[in-house]
């Protein structure tokens, strides 16, 4: 061996072999869902169905959010210049930063700060949460996961933390992020609902999920998103057009339930 030999415990790949974390992936595939492979490859342990499922709900979550997020608009700008698939995508992607996309890592640090707090001080969920209220109004700082610029009642949040409650995978974290947003409404008399995020972060806080991946799941959700606005660009639109953020219409498939589509 070279001195500059080294190992990864990610991929073993071997002719006619591809194993990733000790698992042939032609055995995964079509045997497991996608949200627990991601959870294979980012943790190395192959979850449970529920967790699976759990995964793959907040990973379609955040699929998309229209054409006014920053990284659609970045995406769509690039491909309209002529920029090819991957690196209009690499656009939008680049454009995911602390102010958009980041408040799953913020709120991941809120959550677990409130844990070790009542951890620390032998007090409940609710305390905890009273506790960081009363630390971010007196800061005049924002909680992270809370409030959304469209939506007073996200159906996402409800949705997962549904989904989350009927597998049983909801703990403290979940019940944390909940308690902020009654602690604020509470100090403040106004309704700050959990957003997508702080769902999402909530989760991956009881699921046991490292800070350092939190917004690489926003990442992973949008880039099919991202995908499908690169496309429409440069299919439907002319190149080089001034985008507008906000003046545009829908004119996609009307309302349809789950289920009516092709065979």
């Amino acid at each position: 061996m070279s001195d500059l030999h080294w190992t990864t415990a990610i991929t073993q790949i071997k002719p006619n072999e591809i194993r990733l974390r000790g698992y042939r992936v032609d055995e995964l595939m079509g045997t497991v869902s996608f949200g627990q492979v991601v959870h294979l490859a980012l943790t190395g342990e192959l979850p449970s169905d529920n967790v699976g499922k759990l995964m793959d709900a907040m990973l379609v979550s955040s699929i998309d959010h229209g054409v006014t997020p920053p990284s659609a608009l970045a995406a769509r700008t690039a491909a309209s210049t002529g920029a090819p698939l991957n690196a209009a995508i690499a656009a939008g992607v680049l454009s995911i930063n602390e102010h958009h996309g980041g408040a799953i890592f913020d709120c991941m640090g809120v959550i677990q700060g409130g844990l070790a707090w009542a951890q620390a001080n032998g007090a409940g969920i609710q305390d905890a949460a009273t506790h960081l209220v009363q630390e971010y109004r007196a800061a005049r700082k924002r909680l992270p996961g809370l409030g959304h610029r469209i939506h007073t009642d996200d159906p996402r949040t409800k949705k997962l933390f549904g989904l989350a409650t009927e597998l049983g995978l909801a703990g403290e974290g979940v019940a944390l992020i909940q308690g902020l947003a009654a602690a604020v409404e509470e100090a403040s008399g106004k309704s700050l609902p959990v957003n997508v995020d702080g769902a999402i972060a909530g989760l991956l806080v009881d699921l046991k999920l490292p800070r350092e991946l939190a917004n690489g799941f926003f990442i992973m959700a949008r880039v099919p998103g991202l995908m499908a606005h690169v496309y429409e660009e440069k299919t439907r639109m002319r190149p080089m057009r001034q985008i507008h953020p906000t003046d545009h219409d829908y004119d996609g498939p009307p309302a349809r339930p789950v289920g009516c589509g092709n065979e």
